[in-house]
């Protein structure tokens, strides 16, 4: 059964007489429990700034999408319901799958280096590619910084308009990145860095001969089914039917005890060259939900890979939103009130992508939210955590 209801669905108000008066008079059955609580999880996001959202439940019983709130602030409608979204860095599992099949064809060695694969490209102040493996790379261990703190015209409301046309090389990426100093020598540390999954990818096109973006759709999107998941490639600015706007705020005064954001800005289009393999796929929630059953459920890799894919180091900077989270090999390990759950959040310009899917794979969720910052409305307190903490575990643990 799939279940889907809406917020801005008007309903009409019967006047007291008339109902007293005709006890034929029908009434529509409530939602189950279930969706009564993802739909009011859904609700609340919108007081914590949130323009809309989707989320897709999925268990062995039934299907259930909700949405609330605006898939267009400008024209009032709502979010439509097979909306495509950028999936940001829920990108980076889809990559991480790749390898570990390459790795479970031996095709490579998750300890392999990178200069075995991509000789005289990781070189710096400090930086050696030849002490920096495969695994340290899906793992956020490598200690590369951030390519993106090379592009401060992304964060930015005069850059980010010229940002979104603009034209990157991944080599270009990368140099941007091994500019700056590393964060700790390879292994001794944990720090999440998009510039590991761009890295990822070109290996991914050294060992196949062919662009991660085709591996990625050959090896899950087809086999899979995933008909609103698209790997976009440079120039493919737009989104595919339907979708909704995609909403950011930017910092406009850091003067103060708190940043102060400006108005919202339509940033729906944006060029994948700068995202790319850390983050450029663009999928629904009823996709996301597909894929990640498919992946704790043993379909994209045997065993041993996936066992691999499982192992996690701490990762101190998700304790703030995720406390105890830790990372394996391009997925989360979320303890969650009902045990641990596994998921890989994506925030990008003008979307956020939540989920999480139990670890045999039988449940899972997905949200849409169509703006990566939040600012609650009137007195409402930001909660601790992440905001959609509470609906992704009414979804999964109920």
């Amino acid at each position: 059964m799939n279940r889907r209801v809406s917020t801005l669905i008007a309903l009409a108000i019967l006047p007291a007489a008339l109902v007293a008066c005709d006890e034929e008079e029908t009434v529509p059955d409530a939602p189950p429990a279930g969706e009564a609580a993802l739909q009011r999880e859904a609700d609340a996001l919108l007081d914590l700034g949130a323009p809309g959202v989707l989320a897709t439940l999925v268990t062995p019983d039934e299907e259930i999408t909700v949405r609330s709130g605006y898939g267009d602030v400008a024209e009032e409608t709502p979010m439509p319901w097979d909306a495509a979204f950028r999936a940001g860095s829920f990108t980076k599992p889809f990559v991480a799958t790749v390898l570990l099949q390459l790795a479970g064809e031996g095709a490579l060695d998750l300890e392999d280096s990178v200069e075995d694969w991509l000789p005289g490209l990781v070189e710096g102040e400090g930086i050696d590619g030849s002490a920096i493996t495969v695994r340290q790379l899906l793992q956020h261990t490598s200690g590369l910084p951030e390519y993106l703190l090379g592009l401060p015209e992304m964060f930015t409301e005069e850059g980010f308009g010229p940002a979104q046309d603009a034209e990157y090389t991944p080599e270009e990426l990368i140099a941007l990145a091994v500019a700056q100093p590393p964060a700790f020598a390879p292994g001794e540390g944990w720090q999440y860095s998009n510039t590991n999954y761009v890295l990822a990818g070109m290996i991914i096109e050294q060992v196949t001969g062919n662009g991660w973006h085709q591996e990625v759709r050959e090896r899950i999107v087809e086999p899979l089914g995933l008909s609103g998941t698209s790997v976009p490639t440079g120039g493919e600015k737009g989104l595919p039917e339907p979708h909704a706007r995609g909403y950011a705020r930017f910092v406009v005064d850091m003067t103060g005890e708190t940043p102060v954001f400006g108005d919202p800005l339509d940033v729906t289009e944006l060029n994948p060259d700068v995202p790319g393999a850390a983050g450029a796929i663009v999928t629904t929630t009823e996709d996301a939900t597909t894929f990640l059953r498919a992946l704790l459920g043993g379909e994209l890799l045997d065993e041993a890979e996936l066992a691999l894919m499982k192992e996690t180091v701490p990762a101190p900077e998700l304790e703030a939103s995720w406390p105890a989270a830790e990372y394996g090999l391009g997925l989360m390990r979320l303890p969650l009130e009902c045990g641990d759950v596994w998921a890989h959040q994506g925030d990008i310009q003008g979307f956020m992508t939540r989920d999480g899917v139990t670890e045999d794979g039988t449940r899972s969720v997905a949200v849409s939210v169509n703006t990566n910052v939040l600012l609650p409305e009137g007195d409402t307190p930001m909660p601790e955590g992440d905001a959609t903490r509470a609906l992704i575990e009414s979804a999964l643990c109920s």
